[in-house]
Order: structure tokens, then sequence, then C-alpha cells
């Protein structure tokens, strides 16, 4: 595991360029794509059928695949473990970015 010092950041702005820095690894952003893929499908599932209990796997799904391609292949540490809030934002805007072809998947 690699540990980089993380400038201050004051904004999203500012912390996106380095969130992508931390993701260069090809099957990292994969897992974290998929990962927010069954999110979104665990979601509209547990809205159709009402199955609520099904939301308790929603952290699993996301921080398992996440943190499986942080510690197996890009081989640092989440950014979610010093900026939780702007980690969630990240993994949703590169989502956005490879579902649009704006980054590769």
């Amino acid at each position: 595991m690699t540990t980089r010092t993380q400038p201050p950041f004051t904004n999203f702005a500012e912390f996106y360029p380095y969130y992508l820095s931390e993701h260069k690894n090809n099957t990292c952003r994969r897992l974290h794509f998929v990962g927010s893929a069954l999110i979104l499908i665990l979601v509209a599932y547990t809205l159709v059928t009402a199955q609520w209990s099904l939301l308790w796997f929603l952290p699993a799904l996301g921080y398992g695949f996440a943190w499986a391609g942080h510690f197996f292949f890009e081989h640092n540490k989440p950014a979610t473990f010093k900026h939780p809030f702007y980690s969630l934002l990240g993994d949703w805007v590169m989502f956005r970015d490879i579902l649009f072809g704006k980054i590769p998947f």
C-alpha cells in the first residue's frame, strides 16, 4: 500500500483530479463501476419489491468492490478513509464519466 501526502482540498473540483489519480488501474476502476451499478440495481429492486432489509447490503456492494480494487490492484488506500464525502461523490462522478466514455472502462 502506498500513502501519498495529500494537499488540503477546499472543494470537490480540487479533490476530483486527486481522486482520479488514485484510480489509474483499469481493474480498480471497473470494480468501482460494477459496485456502483450493483448499488443502483439493488436500490431499484428494493423499491419495486419493498424488501427494505436488502438495503443492508449497500455498503458491502459499494465498498466491497471498490476496496478490493484498491487493495489488490491499485495498491493504495481508498480515499474514503481520509475524505469520505468527497470520495463518495467521486465514486458517482467517475461512474458517470465511465458510463459516458469520458474515462476508459
